[in-house]
C-alpha cells in the first residue's frame, strides 16, 4: 500500500508541476485562469479565490488541471474576447500548452539533482580519491575473448592481472586498456562478480578485437567507472544537465522506435509501463533508496513531458497541432474536423491505456 500511495504522490506531483507551467505562462499573458485543480473532479474542496482563480481539491487523485477562460474557443460571456485563451496571440497560446512540457523538464532536471545529491550509480572519469568506485563491464565486443569466456554487461571487474609476472592492473577504464594493450600473447586473469558469485577466466589478449584499434591488442571489453558516492547539491546541478538531456534523447529513441516497428507492421506496447506497471518500478527503486527514487521520477517527468508532445487531442500536442493548422490556414479548423479529430484522439488514448494496463497486470503476474 505504500508503495502505491508513492506511485500516487510521485504521478500528482509531476502532473500538477506540468498544470503549473500552464497557469504560470498564462498569467505572464494575462490569459484569465478559472480554475487551477489538484486532482480530477467531482469537486472535493474550494480553497479559495484569488486573482481571479479558483483553486480546487478533486476527489480522483491522479493528478490536475488548469482551466483557462477560452480554452476551447468558445466567445466568452458578452462577446469579449480580453483575457481569453483564444484571444491570445498565436504565440502566446503555443508557449502556454509549452509551458507544461518546460516545467517538467526543469522538475526532471532537479529531481535528478536530488538523486545525485543523495548518491545514485554514477559514471566518472578518473578514480581519484574514490576508493570505493567500482568497474564495470559496459560493453562486450562480440566475437572477443571476453565473450568467449563469459563476461556479461553488467560484471563488476574486481582484477586482473598477468599470469606470467602477477603484475596487477590499475582498475580504471584507460589503465586498463594500456596494461592489456602492451601484453598481446601474453595471458591475463580477469576475476569478475556478477550479482553475489564471484568469477576468474584467463584469455590472451588478440589483436583486430576492436576496428578502431585493430593494432593494439585487446579482450574485448568496455568498462566504466562507478560510484555512488554524494555529490554536493550545486555539483549535483551541473550533472543532472546532462542526464536530463539524455533521459529527453533516450525516451524519444525509445518513442520513435514504437513508430518505427507500427509502421513496419510490427507494432508492440510490451514495452510501455503504465502506472500499474509503476508501482512495481517504485517499490525496486525505494528498496534501494531515496536517491533512486528521485531517479525515477525524474525519469517519468521526462517521460510525461514527452508524450504531452504527442500530437493526440486531450494531450498539449494536439492542441498545438491545431494551433499550427489555424495558423497556416488563418482561420480556426471546421468544428467538425476538430470534433472528429478529437473522438479519435480520445478513442486512441483509451485503448493505449486498456492495452498497457493488461500488459502490466500480465507481467505482474507473470
Amino acid at each position: 500500500m505504500s508503495t502505491v500511495l508513492l506511485v500516487v504522490g510521485i504521478l500528482v506531483f509531476l502532473i500538477v508541476a506540468h498544470e503549473l507551467g500552464h497557469f504560470i505562462a498564462a498569467k505572464i499573458f494575462k490569459v484569465k485562469v478559472d480554475e487551477f485543480g489538484i486532482g480530477y473532479p467531482p469537486r472535493a474542496f474550494t480553497f479559495g479565490r484569488w486573482g481571479g482563480t479558483e483553486y480546487t481539491l478533486n476527489w480522483l487523485p491522479f493528478g490536475g488541471f488548469v482551466r483557462l477562460f477560452g480554452e476551447h474557443g468558445d466567445p466568452p460571456a458578452g462577446g469579449s474576447r480580453k483575457g481569453s485563451f483564444a484571444g491570445a496571440p498565436k504565440y502566446a497560446q503555443a508557449i502556454i500548452l509549452l509551458a507544461g512540457v518546460a516545467a517538467n523538464a526543469l522538475v526532471a532536471w532537479f529531481l535528478f539533482a536530488g538523486a545525485l545529491t543523495a548518491g545514485i550509480p554514477r559514471v566518472i572519469m578518473e578514480r581519484g580519491q574514490l576508493e570505493g568506485a567500482q568497474l564495470f563491464v559496459n560493453t562486450v565486443v562480440s566475437g572477443s575473448p571476453a565473450e568467449a569466456a563469459g563476461i556479461r554487461v553488467g560484471d563488476e571487474v574486481t582484477r586482473i592481472v598477468e599470469t606470467s609476472k602477477g603484475t596487477v592492473a590499475e582498475l580504471t577504464p584507460q589503465q586498463v586498456v594500456t596494461f592489456i594493450g602492451s601484453r598481446g600473447g601474453e595471458p591475463v586473469e580477469v576475476t569478475y562478480r556478477r550479482e553475489e558469485n564471484i568469477f576468474t577466466s584467463t584469455m590472451i589478449p588478440a589483436h583486430a578485437v576492436v576496428e578502431k584499434s585493430a593494432d593494439r591488442p585487446a579482450i574485448g571489453l568496455g568498462l566504466v567507472l562507478v560510484t555512488d558516492e554524494a555529490l554536493s547539491f550545486w555539483q549535483a546541478l551541473q550533472e543532472s544537465g546532462p542526464r536530463t538531456i539524455a533521459a529527453f534523447k533516450e525516451t524519444i529513441i525509445g518513442l520513435w522506435g514504437l513508430v518505427r516497428d507500427a509502421a513496419a507492421g510490427e507494432p508492440s506496447l510490451k514495452s510501455i509501463v503504465g502506472p500499474v506497471g509503476l508501482v512495481d518500478f517504485v517499490g525496486n527503486a525505494s528498496r534501494h533508496g531515496m536517491g533512486h527514487v528521485l531517479a525515477l521520477a525524474g525519469f517519468i517527468s521526462v517521460n510525461l513531458a514527452i508524450i504531452n508532445l504527442i500530437p493526440i487531442p486531450a494531450l498539449d500536442g494536439g492542441r498545438l497541432a491545431l494551433l499550427g493548422v489555424e495558423a497556416i490556414l488563418r482561420r480556426p479548423p471546421h468544428r467538425i474536423t476538430v470534433q472528429a479529430f478529437n473522438f479519435l484522439g480520445v478513442a486512441l488514448i483509451i485503448f493505449l491505456m486498456i492495452t498497457v494496463t493488461y500488459n502490466d497486470i500480465a507481467r505482474l503476474l507473470a
